[in-house]
């Protein structure tokens, strides 16, 4: 049996992680934004954020950045996102 792994997308390692479940908007962008200013272009962030607000909000708020979200999925009670730091700075 031939498998094509390009099928099976393997998630890249992030170099750092942020559990913000419990933490408010705007304050959950705020320390992802804040996070993601002490990386380099490229560099991936796991961040887990709540159901609701958080996760409506601040996937999208990232990619206002200029940043680019590679996943979302469920985890636990809440949502893991990989985000990859974009090459520009838009503060």
């Amino acid at each position: 049996m031939n498998v094509d792994y390009q099928e099976f997308p393997v998630q890249p390692e992030p170099q750092a992680e942020l559990d913000l479940r419990g933490v408010i908007c705007p304050y959950n962008f705020v320390k992802t934004k804040l996070k993601l200013d002490t990386m380099l272009p490229g560099d991936i962030l796991a961040v887990i954020l709540d159901e609701g607000e958080p996760i409506r909000n601040v996937p999208q708020s990232v990619k206002n950045e200029g940043h680019t979200i590679l996943a979302q999925e469920s985890f636990g009670e809440g949502h893991r996102i990989l985000i990859r730091k974009g090459d520009h700075d838009f503060s």
